[in-house]
């Protein structure tokens, strides 16, 4: 009998995730992507002006990161990031030239808060209990209404944790969002939280995956925008891509992996997130000082986030649609006047490149939050995938991953009637 297809609409690493999940299976998998290129919003690309490699966007790993790291560990991707030995974030305030080291020991009894040396400075080992109501909260209410933001621990820990990992400003964020991902993190201990850091999102996540696919037999088509989704009655039946058109067999699945307005337009009847947070990532091209971290911490400042490259120092600024309207000149050299600061350099603006990704993320609020679908669709062959789905975490890395292990599940699961 033939062989059924899983049809894959999106090559970011949600589609991705799920199609290496499904290839070399019982049935075969094609990936459509609308770019010429895989990845989404997590890849690298040759930046002409630098005359580098960049990513698109600066994203960190922790090694509680479990399905992030399995997925790099399936593909081959493992040996294009570094791993840090153990828990260790350091810390600059440009307001007023303080450094610190967060250093969370690695087990999951806390024992590290009572120690100066570990934890932030200006604060008591009691201050970090007050974050119980945040990991106990069950309904969905904005940070601001279970936790203080204010004082040294606000500004200098949970501030920039939290806007990294949900790209919202903390007080107007969801409780649940932000108590799952510290849970599994800094709840688990300093053995979950080793910094992790790609050095090209393309080369650990997106080449690998890629070549992963093609050896198992999956089937990659690049440009292939799909314009519309053809149905009969409760099924998804033919993907029309304007100059061609796939019609699908009875036992055919298709996994919808597009962003959410994307899918929101295929898709009749889908609600999903519609307030989306912006990312400006900033890329100088400059040799970092030996002394530089691979990642530094910034409170204080327009940069949140410093990353050390071997040929270039990265920036990411989260929740930054405050930044938007600024001119391209105006904002690298504000950026680049922070980042020397930061890095202890004292030389005019390299070369330097700024990306802003205006709908970087989902707005990780409780409204958004419950707007999120799951991975079941009302049509019995549509499968959703995104870490704009239901996925439990914010717009991560690792949700986009766990969603598309989950519509891989989903498919895997359902009878074929042949093949």
């Amino acid at each position: 009998m033939a062989r059924s297809t899983v049809h894959i609409v999106g090559a970011g690493l949600a589609g991705l995730a799920a199609a290496v999940r499904l290839a070399g299976g019982p049935r075969d998998v094609i990936v459509y992507e609308a770019a010429r290129q895989a990845g989404g919003r997590c890849r690298s690309y040759f930046d002409t002006s630098l005359g580098l490699v960049i990513d698109n966007g600066n994203h960190l790993l922790l090694s509680g990161n479990a399905a992030a790291l399995d997925f790099l560990k399936t593909v081959g991707g493992l040996k294009s990031v570094w791993q840090a030995a153990e828990a260790d974030f350091p810390f600059i305030d440009l307001s007023t030239g303080a450094r610190w080291r967060l250093r969370p020991n690695a087990g999951p009894l806390p024992w590290w808060i009572f120690l100066k040396g570990r934890r932030v400075p200006a604060t008591r080992w009691r201050d970090y209990f007050g974050l119980a109501g945040l990991l106990f909260e069950r309904s969905d209410r904005r940070i601001d209404e279970v936790i203080a933001c204010n004082g040294p621990l606000y500004e200098r820990l949970w501030r920039p944790f939290l806007l990294a990992a949900l790209n919202t400003d903390p007080p107007e964020g969801s409780t649940l969002l932000a108590s799952a991902v510290v849970r599994e993190s800094l709840a688990r201990g300093g053995g979950a939280c080793r910094p992790i850091i790609a050095h090209g999102l393309s080369s650990a996540f997106i080449e690998p995956a890629l070549l992963y696919l093609v050896k198992r037999g999956a089937d990659v088509r690049l440009d292939h925008r799909l314009r519309k989704i053809g149905f009969d009655g409760a099924r998804a039946s033919a993907l029309d891509f304007g100059d061609a058109r796939t019609e699908l067999g009875p036992d055919d699945e298709l996994i919808l992996a597009a962003p959410a307005p994307v899918a929101q337009d295929l898709l009749p009847g889908l609600e999903a997130p519609v307030e989306f947070r912006a990312i400006v990532n900033a890329h100088f091209k400059i040799d970092p000082p030996q002394n530089l971290p691979p990642i530094l911490g910034v409170v204080n400042g327009t940069i949140e986030w410093v990353f050390a490259f071997k040929d270039r120092i990265s920036i990411t600024i989260s929740g930054a649609d405050r930044l938007l309207d600024i001119g391209r000149e105006e904002l690298a050299a504000t950026i680049w006047a922070e980042t020397a600061c930061a890095c202890g350099l004292d030389q005019p603006l390299p070369p330097w490149q700024i990306i802003k990704e205006k709908r970087a993320t989902f707005a990780a609020t409780p409204v958004e939050n419950a707007r999120r679908p799951g991975a079941a669709t009302d049509f019995a062959n549509v499968t959703l995938a995104g870490d704009w789905t239901a996925t439990g975490l914010p717009a991560t890395i690792e949700g986009a991953v766990r969603s598309g292990h989950r519509a891989a599940a989903a498919v895997a699961a359902r009878p074929r009637k042949s093949g």
